[in-house]
């Protein structure tokens, strides 16, 4: 069966210059094809630079305000807050009074909001009973 088919091919007559005329069109398309590219990577690669070196000094000048605020810090960090220990408990102790009191405040709230849900549930359970 190929050797029939290949016998037929062969005996079909090919135009004259067909072989320079499909050689041209496809370096044709080629270069319309690399045009195309050339166009798009010249487009995405600049904005792409540029936007990359922004990115950079924004970079390099957080991390260095970082590290100079870092160092004003570890200065104060080092020394004590209060002199005085009595000072020092009686500041700590109203710390921890104020966060007992905002605990409580939440807490309160956290039980009012309980209620209700109960409440809501206890009704919703109601009516799906006349329901059924």
């Amino acid at each position: 069966m190929d050797e029939l088919n290949l016998k037929t091919l062969e005996q079909i007559p090919i135009p004259e210059g067909l072989e320079e005329r499909l050689s041209a069109k496809i370096d044709e398309w080629e270069k319309e094809e690399k045009q195309q590219e050339t166009k798009h990577r010249s487009l995405f690669p600049k904005a792409l630079r540029y936007t990359a070196a922004a990115a950079s000094v924004v970079l390099v000048v957080g991390v260095g305000i970082h590290l100079l605020s870092q160092d004003k810090y570890m200065d104060l960090a080092e020394q004590d807050t209060y002199q005085d220990p009595m000072q020092a408990k009686m500041e700590a102790e109203r710390a921890l009074n104020l966060l007992a009191m905002n605990l409580n405040k939440g807490m309160g709230h956290l039980e009012k909001a309980k209620a209700l849900s109960d409440k809501t549930e206890q009704t919703l359970n109601e009516q799906l009973k006349v329901f059924e």
